[in-house]
């Protein structure tokens, strides 16, 4: 009997396999997995061969994020990062500090700040001023839907009171007109166009530093959410394509190409070139990504209904529909003929309904093509929309860590949503009882990248910060393994990667050990498991 070259044993093993659901020994040869079993595999450990004892410590399939933009969130990790607080003060003291120690920097950049920090979720210029009066300053926000400027800032864009707002977008304003420093969607492309551009080499750092981090946490591969410019963001797809030519690429990476919504159907031979040129080693770009509608926290997610005003009052805005849905069915029919997968942003009701028309416009036309299209974030899903994820085989990609009270859920979208809308919310257990197959993503660097505070918050519907919060609509809750699944074989379905996420024999062995087996563990307690190693194709990436 051949030996292996790696062996873990002393589980337990996890293999998310419905034939074989857990094990305690497992062997690797090469890139592969060569048997999943007990005591039996032992038998395989040869002179050569590597012996990893688990003690008790969980082996289970390496995650996958379904939706991410790591090239962008390593960038962001070398900018003024404002992530992990709420504090107003300590913004402003990052943002002095950051300035102060990059008196070369043309422009301060970076982001992360929360809307629940401003009254109405509007931080004004004054504010930036206060701290960086001399240089422009653009900051994202944490959701990467808005971004907040100082007065130069809009000053070298030449915004005043009376440019006009942009079809895709909204400049907030002062009473006069005059803009306030925050810019909703699209508007944030009149500023960010004029920040210099990043190098080839910022975005390939950006990738490695992301990689590290996204290893650290267990995660072997990822879908890319944006391939190509867009508010000024720059294209990532040089540095996937520098990685993958020279091996330091060590993840599998598939890309979702930019949909221009200010274009039609003339670029999708732009398409089929850029999918072609864009394929080498672990990076493959099959597919499309179309961003439907905005966010709810500044009402430009698309809805069925208005959204309500401060008092409870109907509105007469409904969101932002970015590409008309008629042409929408059009547009993904020819890209499913065309064998892409199409990677909808759809956040409110309406935007659901309309990629779910397209879809089925698809369907009807090419009949099914198994393109794995998937519609990322969910937030709100009407009722009726909810079993034609399963029927028209369209998969719910979710981004879980978001389904628990915080402010920004409590405070910018519940009022303006209703009792009956907000019930309707991150559906992820009508989903799965619908028998829609379920993805899971992060959004990095929207939110944490950890797969396994998704994990926490998809069992709890709590923030694991809050242990003792409320829970946010309890029915939707769904078991540990689902989550877990939709983390490894339903994100690995949706990356193409029908070989990974689940452990048999022939499966790439793309692995993870938790220091913990969270199947045991209290539900409460998800969040605090550690990675302790990471292997893609049974080659160790990371180690605590």
């Amino acid at each position: 009997m051949p030996q292996a070259d790696l062996v873990f044993t002393g589980g337990p093993v996890l293999t998310l396999d419905p034939a074989r659901s857990r094990a305690t020994s497992l062997a690797v040869t090469g890139d592969r997995i060569t048997a999943v079993g007990h005591d039996e595999v032992r038998e395989l450990i040869g002179p050569g061969t590597e012996v990893v004892d688990l003690a008790g410590r969980l082996l289970l399939p390496g995650f996958q994020d379904a939706h991410v933009h790591a090239v962008g969130g390593g960038a962001e990790l070398a900018e003024c990062d404002l992530t992990a607080s709420a504090d107003v003060a300590e913004y402003l003291a990052r943002i002095r500090a950051y300035a102060e120690a990059h008196p070369d920097r043309e422009w301060v950049t970076g982001g992360g700040w929360s809307m629940e920090s401003f009254a109405g979720g509007l931080p004004t210029r004054q504010l930036l001023d206060s701290v960086v009066p001399d240089r422009p300053v653009l900051l994202s926000n944490r959701d990467h839907h808005g971004a907040w400027a100082n007065t130069r800032a809009l000053e070298l864009a030449g915004l005043t009171a009376g440019t006009p707002d942009p079809a895709d977008g909204r400049i907030e304003r002062e009473a006069d007109g005059t803009p306030s420093g925050m810019l909703q969607e699209g508007a944030t492309g009149l500023v960010s166009r004029l920040v210099p551009a990043s190098t080839a080499e910022d975005r390939l750092a950006g990738l490695l530093r992301a990689q590290r981090l996204l290893h650290s946490l267990g995660v072997t591969g990822w879908q890319d959410a944006l391939l190509g410019s867009f508010n000024g963001m720059a294209d990532p797809s040089d540095a996937y394509l520098t990685a993958a030519k020279d091996g330091s690429l060590t993840a599998r990476v598939t890309g979702a190409l930019w949909w221009d919504r200010e274009r039609g159907a003339e670029q999708i031979a732009e398409l089929v070139d850029r999918r072609e040129q864009l394929t080498s080693g672990l990076f493959r770009a099959g597919s499309v990504k179309i961003m439907q509608d905005g966010i709810a926290e500044n009402f430009t997610a698309a809805m069925t209904a208005p959204y309500l005003d401060g008092c409870g009052c109907a509105t007469g805005n409904t969101g932002l529909s970015f590409v008309d849905p008629e042409a929408l069915r059009g547009y993904v029919t020819e890209l499913d003929a065309l064998d892409f997968q199409v990677h909808f942003h759809a956040l409110g009701d309406r935007a659901v309904r309309e990629a779910l028309d397209a879809i089925e416009a698809a369907v009807a036309a090419n009949g099914r093509r198994g393109n794995r299209h998937h519609l990322a974030h969910l937030q709100v899903v009407h009722p009726t929309d909810l079993p034609r994820f399963a029927a028209l085989g369209a998969i719910a990609n979710i981004q879980p860590l978001w389904a628990a009270h915080e402010p920004q859920m409590d405070e910018l979208t519940i009022p303006f949503l209703g009792e009956e809308r907000a019930a309707w919310q991150y559906p992820f257990g009508s989903l799965l009882r619908s028998g829609a197959t379920l993805a899971a993503g992060s959004d990095w660097p929207v939110s944490s990248p950890n797969p396994l505070e998704g994990i926490h918050v998809a069992v709890n519907r709590r923030d694991p910060e809050s242990p003792d919060g409320k829970v946010f609509c309890p029915e939707e809750r769904i078991d540990l393994l689902s989550a877990l699944t939709a983390y490894t074989a339903g994100a690995a379905h949706v990356n193409g990667h029908d070989d990974a996420g689940s452990l048999a024999s022939g499966h790439l062995a793309d692995l993870v050990v938790l220091d913990r087996d969270v199947l045991t563990a209290p539900a409460d307690e998800i969040a605090e498991a550690r990675v302790e190693r990471t292997y893609v194709g049974g080659r160790l990436v990371y180690e605590a």
